[in-house]
């Protein structure tokens, strides 16, 4: 029983790991429990693409409410590891997922913006890439477009890095699922497509909203990450 337990809890070890290794998120421990923090917005003001309102409801509310459930879910995992509580550790496996992927999601979302004053559209090894993997920027754009609008219910449209083929490509996730451990792809470019991003604002146009985002994305940010996912 404590070589299927030691099995398990490493395995758990594996998938909670996963979902933090591409962004740091926290103050970790030298246990299984870490502290996770709700950082300020990067910036507030992306009127009129996305109003104040919601900027502060997306922040304030619902990612911080990630935040919160991780760390009790981070706590009670070090608990279950510490003392060999097999099923303990594979029932929170869901909910760090959950939290732990909206937490990622969204430090990188916020991360993604920037006025619309400042925004400038991709250049250097990041245009380059952008063209030999879709044709053009326009082509990549119309396909994230497309299938951030299309996702079913709640998710995100992401644009990734393929460090396996050296290309980047669009993917979806559902939910909160982080893109790098649901999908391998690292992410460059990330779309919040759940509905508490812009019902206020859009209704539920989604397409208008899709389209706003393009307006107020940071390329910049985006080469940054390319170069770093690229190493």
């Amino acid at each position: 029983m404590r070589g299927i337990c030691a099995i398990l809890r490493n395995t758990a070890f594996s998938l909670s790991l996963s979902l933090f290794v591409t962004f740091p998120l926290g103050r970790a421990s030298t246990q299984a429990a870490a502290l996770h923090s709700h950082r300020p917005l990067p910036v507030a003001a992306l009127e009129p693409q996305i109003s104040a309102t919601i900027m502060e409801i997306h922040h304030t509310k619902h990612h911080n409410t990630y935040v919160t459930n991780l760390n009790a879910a981070w706590g009670k995992l070090d608990t279950a590891v510490s003392t060999g509580d097999a099923s303990g550790i594979i029932a929170l496996a869901p909910a760090i997922k959950f939290n732990g992927g909206g937490h990622i999601n969204h430090t990188l979302f916020w991360e993604n913006l920037t006025p619309a004053s400042k925004a400038e559209g991709p250049s250097g090894d990041l245009a380059k890439k952008i063209d030999e993997s879709f044709g053009s920027f326009e082509a990549m754009q119309s396909e994230l477009s497309a299938k951030s609008v299309a996702v079913q219910g709640s998710g995100w449209g992401w644009l990734g890095y393929n460090a396996k083929t050296g290309r980047l490509e669009v993917a979806t996730c559902a939910n909160q699922d982080p893109l790098e451990a649901t999908t391998g792809l690292k992410p460059i470019v990330g779309v919040d497509v759940w509905e508490h991003a812009y019902y206020l604002d859009y209704k539920n146009v989604r397409p208008d909203y899709v389209k706003a985002v393009w307006e107020i994305l940071d390329w910049g940010k985006a080469a940054e990450r390319l170069a770093e996912a690229s190493k």
